[in-house]
């Protein structure tokens, strides 16, 4: 299927200027190392970043997927050089950064809804079900309100089993955040948030990897994991309903339907990412945080170049996980922001 040619699948078109400043010129190359932890959300891509980041600049990043809410902490106490998040630090949090930050979105993505019903291929989640279930409201499969959207699919007659994340999570906050803006009962009962208190006695995993593991291992279960652990795990996906009554899966052309329509504020934080318009509805931008003064030179020039690297070559690797590139449009913004907001102090 033709992906579509939003500004989430062109090239990034970065001028020359921006690009010699931010990544250097062709044969120029730093032994540096930096140390990174956070989300776990675009570990994948990321693994793909860094191994190629050392070919093309000789920067070594040591990357620890540890969750975004252990990133933001290891970020506060400055035992990183920088940090990966799928949830936006609150204002309390920013407060506690000692070298202040500079907030990088990186790629999108979408969070995949899967589950293990043995002989059920294909299932169908509205926007008022997927909520009730992971609430605690639908307890059976065969429950006449999961069974409403799924005529002709033979829904065993057993219990729900759900999976959350044990950490703190920045892809149960995307998924929470989707959940709450669909339920308002959801929202003043569960909400959002990167380690809700999840009504019942849900299964619980470390990281998305441990999500989908529990899903595999349990009949009946259902969880949430980002796509790309979805398809390595070979996990059923489920179809969601968005907010146009169509029920989609995660695939990368839904994804970028979705993310093409997100408005950009001048600090790249984008509006309208609980529930998009269009395509699959549990998306989201994932972040790098630097920050904005670090202790030495050598330091701050790997830092930039490094995000210059991801803001340009990096983004063709996007695609190839089911990731969405950075908007076209923002991308020479948030390189000129760093280079005028991240220095040596």
């Amino acid at each position: 299927m033709a992906l579509l040619k939003t500004v989430w699948q062109n090239a990034l078109t970065v001028t020359f200027g921006v690009v010699t400043l931010c990544v250097g010129t062709v044969g120029e190359a730093i032994a540096q190392t930096l140390q990174g932890a956070g989300a776990s959300f675009p570990a994948p891509l990321y693994e793909l970043y860094f191994q190629q980041l050392k070919e093309d600049t000789g920067i070594t990043v040591n990357y620890n997927s540890v969750g975004s809410g252990k990133g933001i902490e290891s970020f506060i106490a400055n035992t990183v050089d920088f940090a990966a998040t799928d949830a936006l630090p609150v204002e309390a949090e920013i407060e506690q950064m000692p070298k202040g930050v500079v907030m990088i979105p990186t790629a999108g993505g979408a969070v995949a809804v899967v589950y293990n019903l043995p002989g059920v291929n294909e299932l169908k989640l509205s926007q008022s079900v997927l909520p009730d279930i992971f609430a605690g409201k639908i307890k059976k499969w065969n429950d006449g309100r999961i069974a409403k959207h799924n005529r002709g699919v033979d829904l065993p007659d057993l219990p729900i089993k759900t999976v959350v994340r044990a950490d703190g999570s920045g892809t149960t906050f995307i998924f929470s955040r989707h959940l709450s803006a669909a339920s308002p009962i959801f929202s003043r009962e569960v909400g959002a948030s990167r380690k809700p208190e999840w009504p019942g006695e849900p299964l619980e995993g470390n990281k998305n990897d441990g999500v989908a593991v529990l899903v595999k291992e349990n009949e009946g279960a259902i969880g949430y994991v980002q796509d790309t652990f979805a398809r390595q795990n070979k996990l059923s996906k489920a179809m969601v309903e968005n907010l146009q009554g169509e029920f989609v899966k995660p695939t990368l052309e839904e994804t970028n339907k979705a993310l093409s329509g997100l408005r950009f504020d001048r600090d790249f934080i984008p509006a309208n990412e609980a529930n998009p318009d269009n395509g699959y509805p549990i998306v989201s931008v994932t972040w790098l945080l630097i920050k904005q003064n670090y202790d030495n030179s050598d330091r701050v020039t790997a830092v930039k170049k490094m995000i210059g690297w991801i803001l340009s070559q990096g983004q063709n690797l996007n695609s190839t996980l089911e990731y969405t590139r950075v908007p076209e449009s923002i991308a020479p913004k948030i390189l000129d922001k760093v280079e005028n907001q991240v220095i040596t102090k």
